[in-house]
């Protein structure tokens, strides 16, 4: 669907809801061009874990073949064993599951068909559409010729098909040294496209495979092995990403040179390329190489063990990548897409408990020392659907963020200084009477008085603006939590300054590690457990650690995204006017002050599409937003998930001239 400057002039073609790749897959069951069961096919190669462009491609392959009634077959692209290992093919098939698909019986790999992929290059040479040449790869390349100018054909080129036969069946053999000899196909030096200038299809390579040993000492490259084994498979359509363009009419050469109808089809579309990260196996594989990183599954890489560690369900991928949708053109993702679809997922998925990251110790010196009061406090806000509690003891001596005080405070801080009040959360209203210094002059302890006719959820006889998270002194439990951050300073990471490379750009606060003290409901907590630390963020006991007898809390994401302000500071200022921290949000009338028409709108809104009051009324008030929200919205999507990407997540990132200045359609 191309952009329009009218939001609400799409077509309302249900065709228009289906990707590219769903709707030649539906002209192709309607045309009859394939009758049977439609095959798809994910071939990672196992030579590095699988990232989140993985999981796009995965989610492409696996959802296509269950829509269509039929089967995505996984198969490993083992065919360089220099770079491979068993290990790589455990974590993809771990990942896979955990992500959500199953792949049943149709597991194969590339190294099981090696004695029919050889079948098939000898055939060739038997057609005379294939030839050992015997130059050097270097010699190769120089006669390859260039983008303006055809290549030479090689010496060897006439060889007859009986000396190629024979020179084919003693590399195949091992008698030979690397590089001395490769099979090439003879197709045309003269092709516009250079990779149909006789490519390479075979290569001697004497190292040791991790399944067939040293059975095989000749190995096909890709572009041979990969059409080839689709059509042993029977696969229906062959979904590359678009660097594969300029493969295809090689791919299809082969497949029509060996294979009758019906016979697979190539096509491509768009890869995922996020913000902020690398997809590059070699350059992740050099993170963990280098110790820069723990491992492939540091939840600071884009892995999905990684992102699994660090706490992301699989739910949250599988929407972020159906969000994201299947384009013909690259682009650039936005971080904050993905960070929204995590932060969405976690809301109604993780109860509420409080932890105080950077403890500033409290005395309530009028609350009896031998005293602890149990304060209920649920699991859930209001908004969302499901109910818990737990009881939060409140002593004498607790500990509070540092960042919630400050001795000279600014005109709009709402939380704890010297005279001023601020709410305990769930609990009472206490006021800094004295502060307490080191030598050096670093506050350490804060000496309060609580008011006990404030108790949270009492009859209240006066309020105050700001409310802060607590947990006591000594009934807390002091836990190890790791902070993590975007692995990069920059959105992207491959675009660097000359002689620079991707390493120069790494986020140095990626990750820091404190000692905090969280309430002591979690005590009992077992690995997986998640939780929202109230005003911090969601954090995801590692499962990793706690096996090995440590409990360690990552942190997952943050309750908003901190990058914007650092990014473009006007942007930061709308991030805040949309979301500000909920305890300091005044509980009005979302309609209060609109006309009856804008009114009416938003409660149509509302119903229509099961949104937020507040929501529908922010939409109602803005005709060409709320008009790109119902195009959006009317495409059988999450409408809501659709209203708060669209008001708190992209609008407050907009450059000044709005909606028309973005390059996506609804």
């Amino acid at each position: 669907m191309s952009p329009s400057d009218n939001p609400s002039s799409s077509e309302s073609d249900s065709r228009e809801s289906r990707n590219f790749i769903q709707q030649i897959v539906d002209d192709d069951r309607a045309s009859g061009r394939v009758k049977g069961d439609i095959i798809t096919r994910f071939p990672p190669e196992p030579n590095g874990y699988p990232h989140i462009g993985h999981a796009k491609a995965i989610c492409l392959n696996f959802n296509l073949a269950e829509e269509n009634g039929g089967r995505c077959h996984l198969r490993f692209d083992d065919t360089n064993p220099e770079t491979e290992d068993m290990e790589y093919v455990r974590a993809m098939k771990r990942d896979i599951k955990w992500l959500g698909f199953d792949w049943g019986e149709h597991e194969y790999y590339t190294s099981d068909y090696f004695e029919q992929l050889y079948d098939l290059a000898v055939r060739l040479i038997k057609d005379g559409k294939a030839y050992v040449d015997s130059q050097s790869g270097e010699e190769i390349r120089e006669t390859r010729g260039t983008v303006t100018e055809v290549g030479s054909n090689s010496p060897f080129r006439q060889r007859s098909v009986e000396e190629n036969l024979d020179l084919f069946s003693r590399m195949r053999e091992g008698e030979f040294d690397d590089g001395a000899h490769v099979l090439r196909a003879r197709i045309d030096m003269a092709s516009p496209n250079m990779l149909m200038r006789d490519p390479v299809l075979y290569r001697i390579k004497k190292a040791s495979h991790y399944r067939r040993g040293t059975d095989w000492l000749i190995f096909p490259l890709y572009d041979f092995a990969h059409p080839l084994s689709d059509a042993i498979e029977g696969i229906t359509h062959s979904l590359c990403t678009l660097e594969f363009d300029v493969h295809r009419p090689l791919y299809d050469w082969l497949v029509d040179a060996l294979f009758d109808e019906p016979r697979p089809h190539q096509y491509e579309s768009a890869r995922l390329n996020l913000e902020y990260t690398i997809m590059s196996k070699r350059k992740l594989l050099q993170l963990v190489n280098e110790g820069l990183v723990t491992g492939w599954d540091d939840p600071r890489m884009p892995t999905l063990s990684g992102m699994r560690r660090r706490g992301y369900t699989p739910e949250a991928l599988r929407r972020f990548c159906h969000l994201i949708g299947v384009a013909k053109a690259n682009n650039r993702v936005d971080y904050a897409m993905l960070e929204y679809v995590v932060r969405n997922d976690l809301n109604t998925r993780a109860p509420r408990v409080m932890c105080v990251l950077n403890p500033l110790k409290v005395t309530l010196t009028n609350f009896p020392e031998d005293q602890t009061e149990n304060l209920e406090a649920p699991y859930w806000p209001h908004d969302v659907p499901q109910e818990g509690s737990r009881m939060v003891p409140l002593t004498r001596e607790i500990f509070i963020e540092k960042d919630d005080f400050m001795e000279e405070p600014p005109k709009k801080f709402h939380r704890l200084s010297p005279g001023q009040e601020v709410r305990l959360r769930y609990g009472y209203i206490i006021r800094c009477d004295e502060v307490v210094k080191n030598e050096e002059g670093d506050v350490v302890e804060l000496r309060c008085s609580y008011d006990p006719e404030t108790r949270s959820g009492g009859s209240e006889s006066r309020r105050v603006k700001g409310t802060i998270h607590w947990v006591s002194a000594s009934e807390g439990i002091e836990v190890d939590v790791r902070l993590y951050d975007r692995l990069f300073k920059v959105s992207n990471p491959d675009d660097t300054a000359e002689g620079g490379t991707f390493l120069d750009v790494l986020n140095p606060d990626s990750l820091k590690r404190v000692t905090a003290v969280i309430e002591p409901s979690t005590k009992n907590d077992g690995a997986e457990t998640r939780y929202q630390f109230e005003r911090q963020g969601y954090f995801y006991l590692d499962p990793v650690d706690f096996e090995d007898g440590s409990r360690v809390w990552n942190r997952t994401i943050t309750l908003r995204d901190t990058w914007g302000k650092r990014a473009e500071p006007r942007a930061a200022k709308e991030i805040k006017k949309v979301k500000a921290p909920q305890q300091e949000i005044s509980r009005r009338d979302p309609l209060e002050g609109l006309d009856e028409n804008t009114r009416k709108r938003a409660h149509e809104l509302e119903s229509r599409y099961g949104l937020s009051l507040e929501d529908a009324s922010f939409l109602a008030q803005r005709e060409r937003v709320a008009a790109f929200f119902e195009q959006a919205a009317d495409s059988d999507q999450d409408a809501v998930a659709i209203a708060n990407w669209l008001i708190h997540e992209l609008r407050p990132l907009l450059p000044e001239e709005g909606l028309s200045a973005i390059s996506f359609s609804p």
